[in-house]
């Protein structure tokens, strides 16, 4: 099988199991198995233009939605969102890249324009 599409980022799964990719000219967060096989394909109306990822050392998968303002939690099988995290009602603004600090208990967003927005999780 052929995949084709266009690799925007990508992050690996702490077991090492998974590899998360954001297809951006596709609004997708792909899922594939360590061999490429493709697992699973998640997209999402709130999810326009995925610009950043990141998988925290728990597995959650955090995706930054560049044009729908948006942070998303989904579900380490790639499959469905579990949260909403964050909207441009919380004033973030084209988020470009999302970090997770386990010391902190923060979620770090880097938008454009150099802004950056810390979010504690309780």
């Amino acid at each position: 099988m052929l995949l084709c599409f266009a690799v925007n980022k990508c992050a690996v799964s702490p077991t090492g199991d998974k590899l998360y990719i954001i297809s951006w000219s596709q609004h997708k967060v792909l899922t594939l198995a360590r061999d490429g096989t493709l697992l699973a394909t998640y997209k999402d109306p709130e999810l326009v233009r995925p610009d950043g990822l990141h998988v925290t050392p728990a597995g959650q998968v955090l995706v930054c939605g560049g044009s729908s303002h948006t942070i998303v939690q989904v579900d380490s099988q790639g499959k469905s969102k579990l949260a909403t995290l964050a909207t441009w009602w919380d004033v973030v603004w084209r988020p470009l890249s999302v970090c997770y600090s386990s010391t902190t208990f923060c979620i770090i967003v880097g938008q454009q324009w150099n802004d950056i927005m810390v979010f504690r999780v309780e």
